[in-house]
């Protein structure tokens, strides 16, 4: 039989590896919280305290890497267009007063970047990436296994 103690350790156990699922349709909205440039995904609501929540691990197309805050919001929205069912997304760091509570795993933390959701799969990631190369603008298009990350304050 377990104590009281081991059931609550288990569950913040649990608590600790749970991650969110990636949003990844652009042409539906954000949950609260989410910036425009932020690849969404579900958060959990249960008021943890807790330093940052991870995503499910997903793959990326990276589209493009930029000096930090030069992957600008203007570039990524006129990028959405060319991926309709896949969110396209940027890390922006330290960019002026508006702290980005969202960074990336695999990625440097200091390189901004514009990449689009490539999917679940290594299979879906790759249709995403040929894709990408298809349109000419992105020779240098790569792909990343990733997680976001939301840092709480």
């Amino acid at each position: 039989m377990r104590t009281a103690a081991a059931l609550i350790l288990a569950a913040l156990a649990g608590a600790a590896l749970a991650q969110g699922r990636v949003l990844p349709d652009p042409t539906k909205p954000s949950p609260e919280g989410f910036k425009p440039h932020q690849l969404p995904f579900v958060t959990p609501k249960d008021g943890v305290a807790r330093e940052q929540y991870r995503s499910l691990p997903f793959y990326a197309v990276i589209l493009k890497s930029a000096l930090p805050c030069a992957a600008a919001q203007k570039e990524r929205a006129e990028i959405q267009p060319l991926f309709p069912a896949n969110k396209v997304f940027a890390q922006l760091v330290d960019c002026g007063d508006d702290e980005d509570s969202i960074r990336y795993t695999n990625v440097k933390n200091d390189v901004g970047f514009i990449a689009v959701y490539g999917g679940d799969t290594p299979e879906q990631a790759q249709a995403v990436l040929a894709k990408a190369k298809e349109t000419g603008r992105f020779p240098g298009a790569n792909l990343r296994r990733m997680q976001a990350v939301l840092l709480y304050p």
